[in-house]
């Protein structure tokens, strides 16, 4: 069985995964990156890398796993606001 902790752990990992899906369809779609901000994915991408660091030190492989599919999305935008930047 789930605890109350489980299921909020869950979902917030859910929405923290999803959140990035928007973004990536729009660049791909318009080819264009030029409203993203090139610092704050270059943060979010450091953010998720110490994250996933931290969740394989921890032995906690829920944050680990969760981390390492946000790093990979938002290491996607930022890949795409190199490529499609004006």
């Amino acid at each position: 069985m789930f605890s109350a902790a489980d299921l909020v752990g869950t979902g917030a990992a859910l929405c923290s995964m999803a959140s990035f899906t928007p973004q990536i369809i729009k660049i791909v779609r318009e080819r264009d990156a030029s409203a993203v901000s090139l610092r704050m994915y270059a943060v979010t991408v450091t953010g998720f890398v110490l994250w996933t660091v931290y969740g394989l030190m921890t032995g906690s492989w829920p944050v680990a796993a969760s981390n390492i599919v946000c790093l990979g999305l938002s290491a996607t935008i930022l890949v795409l606001k190199w490529r499609f930047s004006r």
